[in-house]
């Protein structure tokens, strides 16, 4: 039988784990946040989320101005500077909810990572009912997470790689979905730390759900 198909190239697989080791980063260090527990959570987590966005699309837009090959050499700087935007605005939100102390590995890649790949994160975290039950994990299923993570950010950044050969057009459309990316990732983090959660069989309070 011809098993071709069901092999992955080494170099987009070597990709993925490049992009799999750069969210193990981000998500091994979380931010620290001047952030404190607010009343108006909701709302002013949403102020975070939008100056948050627009940061990050005009950081997207202007590394992918390279256009050709040189585009392709952004792709890693540039998500890397999304999630150290992304990551410090999920501490900031969940500093309003007063959730600091609640924020680990799988909290973070839940909110990160829910809206890109549900499946991947399902195992750390998923909603029951008007909870959210996070799965604490040990170090090798936080890597097999990331890199599910990471293989499916792989097939979505080649099919939307053409973009880099075309400077302004691929510098807009970048900078567009930066901003809608980072604004799914404020929603869910916003969702989750409003939510009562159960970590490994303990209740944790509910915050303030929001508008």
């Amino acid at each position: 039988m011809n098993q071709r198909h069901h092999r992955r190239p080494a170099g987009s697989f070597r990709a993925s784990q490049r992009i799999a080791e750069a969210i193990l980063d981000y998500v091994g260090h979380i931010p620290t946040t001047g952030e404190g527990h607010r009343r108006e959570a909701p709302m002013h987590a949403q102020t975070i989320a939008r100056a948050t966005a627009r940061q990050a699309a005009v950081t997207a837009g202007s590394l992918t101005l390279p256009p050709g090959p040189l585009g392709w050499l952004t792709v890693l700087p540039e998500l890397r500077a999304l999630w150290r935007l992304q990551t410090q605005m999920v501490a900031d939100i969940a500093g309003c909810f007063g959730k600091t102390d609640d924020l680990g590995r799988e909290e973070m890649l839940y909110c990160l990572f829910r809206h890109t790949d549900p499946r991947a994160v399902r195992d750390l975290a998923a909603r029951v009912g008007r909870r959210i039950v996070v799965q604490r994990a040990a170090r090798p299923k936080i890597e097999s997470v990331a890199l599910k993570i990471a293989i499916h950010l792989s097939q979505r950044l080649v099919s939307r790689g053409v973009s880099r050969w075309i400077p302004v057009f691929g510098a807009l459309g970048a900078g567009a979905y930066a901003y809608y990316d980072t604004w799914q990732v404020a929603r869910t983090a916003c969702d989750f730390f409003a939510s009562e959660r159960v970590v490994e069989g303990e209740v944790v309070d509910a915050g303030v759900a929001p508008d």
